[in-house]
């Protein structure tokens, strides 16, 4: 099929499909998370790499690059966040311009009290429509779009 510049019927039906989808999901994620747990799905996207890391502990830059935000994004949240008493900020004893990201107890228990009810709500809205060859399919698929996109990164 020749480039015109646009996307032809069928492109621009999937695309915006895709578009609605991802923004209905992560607004009823979001939803999800503040009615249950009182968290953002910013706090949530931080929460989940401490809470997995060991000691819940991880370099702050190291933490923006696992959930894909600049260094600004990044702080901002932290320092919301260490407002609240979910996580604290340490030195980095590697290098005195780096900073560490420390799950307090409180964050522990918050990520521990979403789990389970976000896990539920995934699996509700995204898994349980699709069967499992189709979970499979969509597998395949979102992996190779992501092996392209970190591809094309460099360009």
């Amino acid at each position: 099929m020749a480039n015109s510049g646009w996307l032809d019927e069928r492109e621009a039906r999937v695309w915006q499909a895709y578009r609605e989808v991802t923004r209905d999901l992560q607004s009823a994620f979001d939803r999800q998370l503040a009615d249950d747990a009182g968290l953002s799905g910013a706090d949530f996207a931080l929460l989940a790499p401490l809470s997995e890391s060991a000691e819940g502990v991880l370099r702050t830059r190291d933490l923006g690059l696992l959930v894909g935000w600049d260094r600004s994004r990044t702080s901002h949240q932290v320092t919301r966040m260490q407002k609240r008493g979910l996580v604290v900020r340490e030195d980095c004893a590697h290098d005195a311009r780096g900073s560490m990201v420390r799950l307090t107890p409180d964050g522990r228990a918050a990520i521990e009290a979403a789990a389970p009810e976000h896990v539920n709500t995934v699996r509700r809205l995204f898994f349980d429509p699709l069967s499992d060859e189709e979970v499979d399919l969509l597998g395949g698929m979102l992996e190779r779009l992501r092996d392209r996109i970190s591809g094309d990164e460099g360009r």
